[in-house]
């Protein structure tokens, strides 16, 4: 076994731990892990069981079972399941949509600082990204992004709650620049934090895509959830568009992945526990860069942004020394840092050292 692994093991009668130990899961002992936004405090217990059990029956395809979860995405937000495309996490039905959005030469528009990776997927098959700057307090600039969106883009992509800002749009806001642009451009909305939100219903665009309007929104189960590594997400959107990102994934979904979704979709009890959890070590993370005289946006994600005055990347290592860690600068932010809501025990590591890792 790799040093400092964790292992994990199953039995395939009852899904408790016994049997063969596989190394390599989660952060080596004596980490603290805060450079990812994974919720560490999930799946929850009805999802590893489900999740076990399937795995138990992973001699055979998951078809069936994908469909129970399309009608429960379809019940509880009100949708036909021809709206839904299930992916493995949602990166893969976003990098499906780009894909698609942009074989005919069509480019992205999105703001200067947003999660890139699944349009930096596209850029890698030929596709153009066009960007606009962001307001000076880094929030959206939904007029200079208006402002970019001409005939040559395809599709508009904005992450909201936004990563790594942590910075949440004005919902009228974003549904009037939508029902603008809509008819030059598709819109995608990455929601991937909206279950952290204080009003996640209302701040969703989801009641765009109910009323047919060009517009997808995403969701996965790899954050509040906490099964990042089972990967399992969502896109919604209305017929036409969803049958064009089911054209382009290309994956199978995984058994115990989706049993694990189907087991947590409506544990209501464990995503008030986890979040409750997330904001206050938030809160702890807040308080301290604040009592230190630091800039930190207001967040309404499972990490915070904030402005250290100094190298962000030194800052990082220095944190690094002491197995704490954090993500280092953004392009053209050399200052700001951003550091996710692990356990409450890592995040209080990470206040105590905060102090002497800003010295240096």
């Amino acid at each position: 076994m790799a040093r400092g692994a964790q292992p994990v093991t199953v039995t395939q009668q009852t899904g408790q731990p016994a049997g063969h130990a596989v190394p390599g899961f989660g952060p080596p002992p004596g980490t603290a892990l805060l450079s990812r936004n994974e919720n560490p405090y999930g799946p929850s217990e009805k999802a590893v069981a489900a999740g076990c059990s399937a795995t138990a029956q992973g001699a055979f395809y998951a078809d069936r079972s994908l469909l129970y979860l399309v009608d429960m995405i379809a019940e509880k937000n009100n949708i036909p399941r021809d709206f839904i495309s299930v992916s493995a996490g949602s990166g893969e039905g976003l990098c499906a949509a780009a894909q698609s959005w942009t074989r005919d030469g069509g480019a992205i528009a999105a703001p200067a600082l947003f999660w890139d990776t699944t349009v930096r997927y596209a850029e890698r098959q030929g596709a153009k990204l066009v960007t606009a700057p962001m307001k000076s307090d880094l929030n959206v600039d939904l007029d200079a992004l208006e402002k970019i969106v001409d005939d040559s883009v395809s599709l508009v992509h904005i992450t909201n709650p936004n990563n790594p800002t942590g910075r949440l749009l004005d919902p009228d806001e974003l549904r009037a620049f939508i029902l603008k642009v809509e008819g030059r451009a598709t819109v995608l909305v990455d929601e991937a934090y909206n279950e952290l939100t204080d009003d996640p219903e209302g701040s969703s665009m989801l009641d765009i895509v109910r009323d047919g309007k060009n517009v997808i929104v995403s969701r996965t189960f790899s954050k509040i959830y906490g099964m990042a590594g089972l990967r399992v997400g969502y896109l919604m959107a209305r017929t036409d568009l969803t049958a064009r990102i089911r054209s382009n994934i290309m994956s199978w979904i995984s058994g115990p992945g989706l049993a694990a979704a189907i087991a947590s979709y409506n544990d209501e009890a464990f995503l008030s526990e986890s979040r409750a959890k997330i904001l206050e070590g938030r809160e702890m993370v807040v308080e301290a860069a604040q009592s230190l005289g630091l800039t930190t946006l207001p967040s309404q994600t499972n990490f915070v942004f904030m402005d250290v005055k100094g190298d962000a990347d030194a800052f990082r290592d220095e944190m690094k020394r002491r197995r704490i860690f954090i993500r280092g600068a953004y392009q053209g932010l050399p200052t700001w840092s951003r550091v996710s809501m692990g356990r409450l025990e890592d995040l209080k590591r990470y206040v105590a050292a905060l102090p002497a890792a800003l010295e240096g």
